[in-house]
């Protein structure tokens, strides 16, 4: 790839990565009056990340196999859940009211853990899965290869702890 276009490239995945994180914390203060919470919501964007988290070690095992069309399907599809789950975040948080933890003792501190390493990773993870998806489309295999490796188990992590987040506060909804 030529170098004018790689920045360019780099230049996007940098404010892109920049904006989203920005725009969730502040959308996340914003409620819109005279509008229903989407209460359904939650949920279903913790089936999103379930789904997230089996898809993507499937996308391994079908490239550890050799598979790379099944894989590259897969992780665009792993790239649309993601973008879904993150349209509905936003579409919960700017309608309905914050949900507080409200268990005591040593799982309160696990909660605040998990949800602080999930709030924390996943702006980490915006940058690296678009520079990783932007090596693997043009071609640069040993970089996203070598990128994938750090890549994948935050995106896992981010998914599953997104999981359990929903289930740790779900009863306090």
């Amino acid at each position: 790839m030529n170098k004018k276009i790689n920045k360019a490239y780099n230049a996007i995945i940098i404010v892109v990565s920049i904006l989203i994180p920005v725009v969730v914390a502040v959308l996340s203060r914003v409620r819109i009056p005279n509008i229903a919470p989407l209460d359904m919501l939650p949920p279903i964007y913790a089936i999103i990340n379930g789904a997230t988290a089996i898809l993507l070690v499937v996308a391994v095992i079908q490239i550890k196999r050799g598979n790379k069309g099944k894989h590259q399907v897969l992780m665009k599809i792993n790239i649309l859940l993601s973008l879904l789950f993150l349209i509905m975040y936003i579409a919960y948080h700017v309608t309905s009211e914050m949900a507080i933890y409200g268990g005591e003792g040593i799982i309160r501190y696990v909660y605040y853990f998990i949800l602080a390493s999930h709030i924390i990773l996943s702006g980490i993870l915006v940058p690296l899965v678009l520079l990783t998806y932007k090596h693997a489309a043009f071609g640069e295999y040993l970089k996203h290869r070598k990128l994938a490796k750090i890549t994948f188990p935050i995106w896992f992590y981010v998914a599953v702890t997104g999981v359990v987040v929903y289930l740790m506060i779900s009863p306090y909804y």
